[in-house]
């Protein structure tokens, strides 16, 4: 996996991914059994697949273990393409997902100047992903990503709403950092990043894990804007 950091896309933003590789590592397959229901994920994950034409790309970042959307899109035809921070991760991707090709990444390999091309897509899926980066990178994330997609191109992603930085919280036996927003600051920063949000859903979520508080989760539909 190669470093970000000196990467020019970055301005004055060096990024700090101390433990949260290894946290995922740790968790592994545990993921999908504290969170074995994820209907909020499998409906804007339809509406993608019925939006995109026969054949299309799609990059599914932090694609975990491939459950349900790699999965779901590559049994559809799309050619599918994730990205994870997390080895563990990818391993288990590539094992339920054989359809797909999955990387070892970090988002930031895919910002402006990073050190990964992979091409346009169609569309991109972020579900859950942008919690794990602070805030002041969750805007360039979101540039990133218009960047990858062609014109009029979607893009679907979940955030928890919360109203956190870069907060360390107890996760299926380890810790990570992750980052939030109430409702209509995120609506703000995705439109303000040049995405039309088209719709959106919430879902309250009891995880089945002692140590995983419930929460509201929140689903944008969003489509590309403008050419960039």
């Amino acid at each position: 996996m190669t470093s970000p950091s000196n990467s020019p896309g970055f301005g004055n933003i060096r990024p700090d991914r101390g433990g949260q590789a290894e946290a995922f590592d740790a968790i592994g397959g545990r993921y999908d059994e504290v969170f074995p229901r994820k209907e909020g994920q499998v409906a804007a994950t339809e509406w993608l697949a019925g939006s995109l034409r026969p054949g299309a790309r799609v990059l599914d970042l932090g694609c975990g273990t491939g459950l349900p959307t790699a999965r779901r899109l590559a049994d559809a035809g799309f050619e599918v393409v994730g990205v994870d921070l997390s080895r563990t991760m990818v391993d288990l991707a590539r094992a339920n997902v054989p359809a797909a090709r999955f990387h070892q990444l970090d988002m930031a390999d895919l910002y402006p100047g990073g050190s990964r091309d992979l091409g346009r897509f169609d569309a991109v899926t972020a579900f859950f992903t942008l919690i794990m980066l602070p805030r002041a990178e969750i805007p360039l994330a979101l540039e990133a990503v218009g960047r990858l997609l062609v014109p009029e191109g979607l893009f679907a992603l979940s955030m928890v709403e919360a109203d956190v930085d870069d907060f360390a919280i107890p996760f299926i036996g380890t810790t990570v950092r992750v980052s939030g927003y109430l409702r209509d600051e995120l609506c703000e920063v995705v439109e303000g990043a040049g995405f039309e949000i088209v719709g959106e859903s919430f879902t309250s979520y009891a995880p089945a894990s002692a140590d995983t508080k419930p929460e509201e989760q929140i689903f944008l539909r969003c489509r590309r804007k403008w050419e960039r």
